[in-house]
């Protein structure tokens, strides 16, 4: 009896894992779906600041968009903002009904359905409100949270084998948790300067703002210099915030590479974090060339995408290093091997 409840066990975590990896793929795509909203000028696509219920949750007032782009565009992010609502919700409900042996998966779940709602109320806001910089900074930064979450969720579910004893893996872990933390505080620094440019508002500057705030063209004066000087804190506000969130970025890529360092004197196995720190490079790579280039929806887009490959990665190769809340075949072998030679 008990090796049918452990096959039952290991059968709704198998289910939950394969929910929860479509979950990761489908805030991965609205992630994107997001940035090409900022691109395309489509953030108040619904309705202009301040039309309340008509610009969200309604869009132009109706239920489905009108025929502008625009519109058309901003509904497919809500419609995809949607999708992983509801499988949220088929998570925690899995979670409640076959898993509440495993506390950790379902308290996750929970705060993933909490967290998605409340990124739902903050879009909102940050629609009403005209595209506010700290609301669309912030709007982004939780989104990267529901992911992290959803991975740590995926491994806790996953029946890898156990990780690496603590005492041998005590000081990457820490590396691994402050790599993880700046590198979101990179994003969030990123999405304060996306909201500087004030896309798709009446009051959008012709010439960008932050973005493009330290000089373009492909010369070291624009990166890593800002208008001919380094670093360049104090030429003015705009050049501060593009200053604050390349610093930020210097010490992730410290942090990162550290984390690697480490990961490899410790022969630790898995390849996250060797992937992490070419992730880095190509991120800081395509980072300059959004600098020089000025404003070109492709790259912008990219260095989203890239960014939260890179965050999810390091989340991931943290992920490895906890302990896995299923039964891997080896372990349930072993049980088995137990009881039969008490027998």
């Amino acid at each position: 009896m008990t090796d049918v409840a452990e096959r039952g066990d290991a059968s709704d975590l198998a289910r939950f894992r394969r929910l929860v990896t479509w979950t990761i793929a489908a805030t991965s795509v609205l992630i994107l779906i997001g940035g090409i909203v900022r691109v395309s000028d489509s953030g108040l696509g619904c309705g202009a600041a301040g039309s309340g219920t008509q610009g969200w949750p309604l869009c132009e007032g109706g239920v489905v968009p009108a025929a502008t782009s625009e519109s058309i565009i901003e509904f497919s992010h809500r419609i995809a903002a949607g999708i992983v609502a509801l499988l949220i919700v088929a998570m925690v409900w899995q979670a409640a009904r076959k898993l509440r042996s495993h506390r950790a998966l379902l308290r996750g779940s929970v705060g993933a359905g909490v967290l998605v709602f409340v990124q739902a109320g903050l879009g909102g806001l940050t629609v009403e409100r005209g595209l506010e910089e700290e609301l669309v900074a912030a709007h982004l930064g939780l989104a990267m949270l529901l992911i992290g979450l959803l991975l740590l969720l995926r491994r806790g579910a996953s029946p890898a084998p156990r990780a690496a004893p603590p005492e041998r893996t005590g000081t990457l872990r820490v590396v691994t948790t402050v790599a993880a933390t700046l590198a979101l505080a990179t994003i969030v620094a990123g999405g304060y300067v996306a909201g500087t440019e004030k896309h798709g508002t009446p009051n959008a500057p012709a010439g960008g703002q932050a973005h493009v705030a330290c000089g373009t063209g492909f010369s070291s004066a624009s990166f890593p210099g800002c208008n001919g000087q380094f670093p360049g804190f104090g030429q003015t506000e705009l050049a501060d915030v593009q200053l604050t969130h390349r610093a930020l970025m210097y010490l992730t890529a410290i942090a990162v590479f550290a984390m690697v360092a480490l990961a490899l004197s410790q022969r630790v196995s898995p390849r996250a974090f060797g992937l992490a720190g070419l992730l880095l490079v190509g991120q800081i790579v395509l980072g300059a060339v959004n600098v020089w280039a000025g404003k070109h929806a492709g790259l912008i887009v990219g260095h989203l995408a890239l960014g939260t490959m890179l965050w999810s990665t390091i989340v991931y190769a943290g992920a490895t290093l906890l302990p896995a809340s299923a039964h891997s075949p080896e372990r349930l072998g072993g049980r088995r091997a137990a009881r039969a030679a008490a027998a």
